[in-house]
């Protein structure tokens, strides 16, 4: 009688678990991974280079940007750093020029990128080199330092070769019209990237910079990168260096007369959000 009585309950629970699993709702279907991807950096550099030559006066820079990338191949994106140069400039004047206070660089960019066939990318886009509040102009033989260049760039496996082209005058190089327009000026850079597992990776640049109507002022730049990423967080060692026609083209106006396309090896922290 009582083995009846077990083998009863027991049914009559099984029969309730059963109907029990019949009646929960069925798992929410996954969300669909949104279309495009929004990210940020953020770090300081002991001198910020570009294209070879020093923007802060061989000191250290602060800085970071926001970048947005659809799946379509669309993106834009900004990105600032702390400079010296233009204040150097006017402070280099017989009395002081008036350059406004233009400590920073602000890049805008947007493009298209897309892949052509397999290991082959091609890259379009433009770029807004903004220096808010910047008085240049004021300067004998300068004008405004805000420029504008498109460029285009392909890359093949780790491979890339990338060309732009100012349509102004080049970081106020140069008057606003006639033969001492810098506007057409060139830069061509080839780089690569090499993944060497565990985080690390090492990036060999050469570029060429070529100012119109300024033949004294181009020149060639180069570094050689090693970065480390740990979740995120990338430090870096670069040596970086130029070779110009006319180091006085890239002289520290003020205070102190320094190259500032002198070799020299630069470290770099930066967290990637």
């Amino acid at each position: 009688m009582s083995f009846k009585l077990t083998a009863i309950a027991f049914a009559a629970f099984l029969a309730v678990d059963l109907a029990a699993a019949q009646t929960v709702a069925p798992a929410a279907p996954k969300a669909p991974e949104p279309s495009y991807t929004i990210s940020y950096n953020l770090g300081v550099i002991s001198d910020y280079r570009y294209r070879g030559i020093s923007q802060s006066r061989l000191k250290p820079a602060l800085q970071g940007g926001i970048d947005y990338a659809n799946k379509n191949g669309f993106y834009l994106g900004t990105w600032a750093s702390t400079i010296k140069w233009i204040k150097d400039t006017g402070q280099a004047q017989t009395p002081i020029a008036d350059v406004g206070a233009s400590p920073l660089e602000v890049d805008l960019y947007g493009g298209y990128k897309f892949e052509a066939a397999k290991d082959l990318t091609f890259d379009f886009g433009a770029l807004q080199y903004w220096y808010p509040g910047n008085k240049l102009i004021n300067v004998a033989g300068y004008s405004n330092a805000n420029t504008l260049e498109f460029y285009g760039a392909v890359t093949y496996k780790v491979l890339t070769a990338k060309y732009s082209r100012s349509q102004g005058n080049l970081f106020g190089t140069g008057l606003v019209a006639g033969t001492t327009s810098t506007k057409g000026s060139g830069y061509f850079d080839l780089s690569a990237a090499f993944d060497l597992s565990n985080g690390y990776s090492i990036v060999p640049h050469i570029g060429a910079q070529t100012v119109a109507n300024t033949p004294n002022s181009s020149y060639r730049d180069y570094s050689l990168t090693l970065n480390k990423d740990i979740d995120g967080l990338v430090l870096s060692g670069a040596v970086v260096g130029t070779r110009t026609k006319n180091n006085g083209a890239y002289v520290s106006t003020a205070p102190d007369g320094k190259n500032l396309g002198k070799g020299a090896f630069v470290v770099s922290l930066k967290k990637n959000f």
